[in-house]
């Protein structure tokens, strides 16, 4: 199996390859740039040395004379010398020379077309003479009289530009030479660096690892939540998006409080101890603990429990318990009653035996939640059975109102609705009348607007102050004393919300029973039954 490269390698390699395009891109530019301006250099010295020359009076007097090279060439030449160009060369409009570097060339026809004496402009161009490829400069000459008498052309050889442009490129050259081979040597330190801070681990390796996180982070059934130092999310695996009811969502980015009712600061002041928490209508247990790297805290993890569903389970325990309860109670309760009777009869007091069996009525404690009732849905049922077992562990008396109604429910979420409301509504009563009496009143009817069920709960106890029933839907919000370790103030927000997404309404008044009645509507989605 071939090896991969190494990181290290991979980092020098493609910085010195980055580097060096910048530094053969930027010396092209530079080059080209340092040309021009040699050309232009050139020009404006050619330009200045043609008009001097065309503007001489010498050598505009000089064209009348019999023979004008004997006063023009000197002055060409000295000027040519002083000025460093390869040639000025004055001729007429016929194209005479009376200038030349080479004095044979004196007065012949110039090699070239005497362009500036014919449009009377200045002209620019590279052409090829008798001293070789050139670029010059031609300007026209005139007379006193202000005609064109001649022109002066003035230029350089394009070899020696290029040999003055080369003299001073390999300077730049090898300042560029030298920037490589520092890029080289810091590309090699800065991949050291790099290495270091990633602990020398290869890409295969990190690759490896993040695979293995990723698969051990989103197979963990427990919450897990990665806050920043911003209390913002950076990670979230996939039980905590189903906890927080944002499946196939990305929170990353998102602030914590945006997903969780709960303060970072009060969590952290308990680090690594459970506390309730509410995700929307789903209570949660959440323990909070921080990051803390080379001794700075960075961040802060939290570790998310469904406290829901575990309530769901301990209800259900609950409810079996309760029955099963019920049930030994009544079947003591019925054997008492069969010996009553049986005496009564042997003793012959039959009118006696006709009152017990009258007392006894329907026949025990599941008599009040049987059909007949009018409680049909069996998990609301459930639930009162289950709470009255629990009311009288506290000396409650749990009593569900004669003409109490409440149908099946249609899909599987209303009655779980339901039971989530009443089941937090009979808490907090049940607390509240410890040794007193709670009242259930379910009401299920259908109006203009469709199924609704209304939930009504008594209690004898304290009641709720009227300047705070505004508030007691609010979480943490509660009438009772916060006892050491133990939440308040959950129960009735969770019915808030619950009443809230439904459409409905939760209410909190004086009861007639001395204590607090709290009162919440449900209404029932119509749902389209299918042809």
């Amino acid at each position: 199996m071939r090896r991969a490269m190494k990181l290290r390698t991979q980092i020098v390699l493609l910085q010195s390859a980055i580097m060096l395009v910048v530094i053969l891109g930027s010396g092209v530019a530079a080059a080209w740039l340092q040309e021009r301006s040699l050309r232009d250099a050139y020009l404006d010295r050619m330009i200045g040395v043609a008009y001097s020359v065309a503007q001489l009076p010498s050598v505009t007097e000089a064209f009348d004379d019999p023979d004008p090279a004997a006063v023009i060439q000197p002055i060409a030449e000295t000027v040519r010398e002083a000025s460093d160009v390869t040639y000025v060369v004055v001729s007429n409009v016929e194209g005479i020379r009376y200038s030349h570097p080479n004095p044979d060339r004196i007065g012949e026809v110039v090699s070239t077309p005497p362009d500036a004496a014919r449009s009377g402009e200045l002209v620019t161009t590279t052409e090829t003479g008798t001293l070789g490829t050139s670029w010059r400069a031609k300007v026209p000459v005139f007379g006193p009289d202000g005609a064109i008498i001649g022109q002066v052309s003035v230029g350089i050889l394009e070899s020696e530009l290029h040999a003055e442009w080369l003299s001073t490129i390999w300077i730049l050259g090898l300042c560029l030479a030298v920037a490589a081979i520092v890029g080289v040597l810091l590309a090699g330190w800065a991949a050291a660096q790099v290495r270091k801070r990633i602990y020398g681990v290869e890409p295969d390796e990190i690759k490896s690892m993040l695979e293995t996180r990723n698969a051990t982070l989103h197979g963990i059934g427990e919450g897990l939540v990665v806050l920043d130092d911003s209390a913002t999310i950076t990670l979230c695996n996939d039980s905590a998006l189903r906890l927080l009811g944002r499946e196939g969502d990305d929170l990353a980015g998102v602030p914590i409080a945006e997903v969780l009712d709960a303060q970072l600061e009060l969590l952290l002041a308990d680090a690594g101890e459970q506390q309730l928490v509410l995700a929307g209508e789903r209570m949660l247990v959440a323990r909070a603990d921080p990051v803390v790297v080379d001794g700075r805290t960075v961040g802060t993890v939290l570790i998310l429990r469904d406290r829901t569903e575990l309530d769901a389970a301990l209800r259900d325990l609950a409810g079996a318990q309760g029955m099963t309860e019920t049930l030994r109670a009544q079947q003591h309760e019925f054997a008492n009653t069969l010996h009553t009777l049986g005496g009564l009869l042997e003793l012959g007091e039959t009118e006696a035996a006709m009152q017990v069996i009258e007392r006894a009525g329907a026949g025990g404690a599941l008599a009040a939640l049987e059909p007949a009732s009018g409680i049909l849905e069996l998990e609301v049922a459930a639930l009162l059975l289950a709470k009255r077992a629990q009311a009288r562990e506290h000396g409650v008396e749990l009593v569900v109102r004669e003409r109490s109604r409440l149908r099946p429910a249609a899909p599987a979420g209303d009655a779980s609705d339901w039971v989530t409301v009443l089941g937090n509504l009979l808490d907090n009563a049940i607390e509240a009348a410890s040794g007193g009496r709670v009242e259930v009143a379910i009401d299920d009817v259908d109006g203009e607007l469709g199924r609704v069920v209304t939930i009504v709960v008594d209690d004898d106890g304290p009641g709720v102050p009227e300047g705070r029933r505004a508030a007691i839907f609010d979480l943490e919000e509660s009438t009772k004393p916060r006892a050491a370790g133990l939440a308040r103030g959950y129960g009735l927000t969770l019915v808030r919300r619950v009443v809230d997404r439904l459409g409905g309404s939760a209410a909190v008044e004086a009861s007639p029973l001395g204590g607090a009645r709290f009162t919440a509507t449900l209404p029932v989605a119509r749902r389209e039954v299918p042809a």
